[in-house]
């Protein structure tokens, strides 16, 4: 059993980081119908997903009141280890929530404190219900672009896009770790 046990293991090659470019991300939000309560849902979602970086669970555990949309708007996420952090949201996104708010009521004080994502029956939306509906999304823009959007694509994709594309704009790797909530720059580095 001692040789055995001396067998080193074999290092398995680490996977391939999947992201969109750009104008993927821009298909798979154009790919989502605003045309129904459901569908701007959607659409405020899956962008904030893309715009915050955040994780598919600290989307899930978002309350209006970590909603900060003001000048300058902003999400307080709860990460790994119950630590906040502070994220900006661009202009869009705002808009988006804004409606979203309004539209379902959720500006009401009373309702300050529950969750900001809901499924069809009123409850908590759960990461598996998330990459359900990201996926009908991807499904769509991949039959329309499939060089843009991959066949299968997960919401932790849409995190990796976006640290993607602050990089390729510039911006340092000290600011992108802090938006991706990361205690150490390695994991950012990666």
């Amino acid at each position: 059993w001692k040789d055995i046990l001396s067998i080193k293991s074999k290092k398995d090659r680490p996977k391939q980081m999947l992201f969109l470019s750009v104008d993927g991300m821009k298909l798979l939000l154009a790919s989502i119908p605003t045309d129904n309560i459901a569908g701007r849902r959607d659409l405020a979602m899956i962008a904030l997903l893309y715009d915050s970086a955040a994780r598919v669970n600290e989307l899930i555990n978002l309350r209006p009141c970590d909603l900060h949309l003001g000048h300058p708007a902003y999400i307080v996420l709860r990460g790994k280890g119950n630590k906040n952090r502070s994220v900006p949201l661009q202009d869009n996104e705002v808009n988006l929530l804004k409606r979203y708010i309004q539209e379902n009521q959720l500006d009401r004080q009373e309702l300050q404190t529950e969750p900001l994502f809901r499924n069809r029956n009123g409850s908590k939306l759960t990461g598996a219900g998330v990459t359900y509906l990201l996926m009908k999304y991807v499904t769509s823009a991949h039959a329309v672009n499939p060089e843009l959007v991959p066949k299968s694509l997960s919401p932790h994709s849409l995190r990796h896009s976006k640290a993607m594309h602050l990089l390729q704009a510039g911006v340092n790797l000290v600011y992108i770790r802090d938006i991706l909530g990361h205690s150490s720059i390695i994991a950012t580095e990666i």
